[in-house]
């Protein structure tokens, strides 16, 4: 097994779940089951990358299915687990699985969030397909699937990732978060107010470990006093311009450690979703110094 086969299947399982815990966690069973094969059977293996690839898939998809139920048990809103640039941070030395990942459109906090919408079957042929380029014959052996119904399901899929796009340069994009952030370590509604779109959304995240809003925050206006009421109640806070999963983000810290990570949504130069991840179980592969 080659180091490339193995950070193929970390990209493949991430974008599968959302979550660099969980894709490692899947890799690693899947390279379990490999080595508790018989030497025969190996050896009758003509592809040992594509057998692990099916494999993992199929690790991916069960717990797909397992963690809608797990989500209704979670408190609050679940997002995906934010990823770092590791050009930006330096972290302890070591086969850190986010350095593996390559991080293009298909790992942006948006579409992330758009594949959270589809069912497990759909997310695994759309992703397979649309981003691993794997043919439908394929994939049908993974889904246990005709070739024609795994074909339609990325055409559902595909069509709820068009209608959620909202194209934007990344240079526009950075220029807004930065507004944002200067407004508001201002503490400036108004400013904040212009910056936002009237019918934006903030989705939080903390998975009950920490306080935060509960349920998605509504309209330009109320986000912008939230974003006001918690600067108020968090001296002391450092506001970070740093990549978030390929985009330009904002990262929170206090006393040097991470405490939030933002992404966010741009539409005719205005903010239209803001994603903010603060679970710290999802913020440790932020846990590093910020490099110069």
């Amino acid at each position: 097994m080659t180091a490339a086969e193995r950070r193929q299947l970390i990209n493949l399982a991430y974008r599968l779940l959302g979550s660099v815990t969980e894709a490692e966690d899947a890799v690693q069973d899947a390279y379990a089951r490999w080595y508790g094969l018989p030497r025969s059977r190996q050896e009758e293996i003509r592809s040992p990358g594509a057998w692990l690839t099916t494999v993992t898939s199929r690790i991916c998809l069960d717990l797909l299915g397992s963690a809608r139920a797990r989500r209704e048990r979670y408190v609050g809103p679940w997002l995906p687990e934010p990823l770092p640039d590791s050009a930006e941070w330096t972290r302890a030395v070591g086969a850190d699985p986010v350095d593996q990942i390559v991080v293009d459109e298909s790992v942006a906090m948006a579409f992330l969030v758009v594949l959270e919408s589809m069912t497990p079957a759909e997310r695994v042929a759309f992703v397979l397909h649309d981003v691993f380029r794997y043919p439908f014959a394929e994939i049908a052996g993974i889904l246990d699937r005709t070739p024609a119904a795994c074909k339609q399901l990325a055409s559902s899929a595909r069509r709820r990732v068009g209608a959620a796009r909202a194209p934007v340069t990344a240079t526009g994009r950075a220029g807004v978060v930065r507004q944002i952030k200067e407004a508001w370590e201002a503490k400036d509604i108004a400013a904040l107010v212009g910056l936002l779109d009237p019918a934006a959304v903030m989705t939080a995240d903390g998975g009950g470990m920490v306080g935060t809003a509960l349920r998605p925050v509504e309209g330009g206006a109320r986000i912008a006093q939230y974003m006001v009421a918690i600067a108020d109640k968090a001296p002391g806070l450092e506001l970070l311009e740093r990549s978030v999963n390929g985009t330009p983000g904002l990262v929170a810290r206090r006393a040097g450690v991470v405490v939030a990570v933002a992404s966010f949504g741009v539409s005719d130069g205005r903010v239209s979703r803001i994603w903010v991840v603060r679970n710290p179980e999802k913020l440790r592969p932020w846990a590093g110094s910020v490099r110069k």
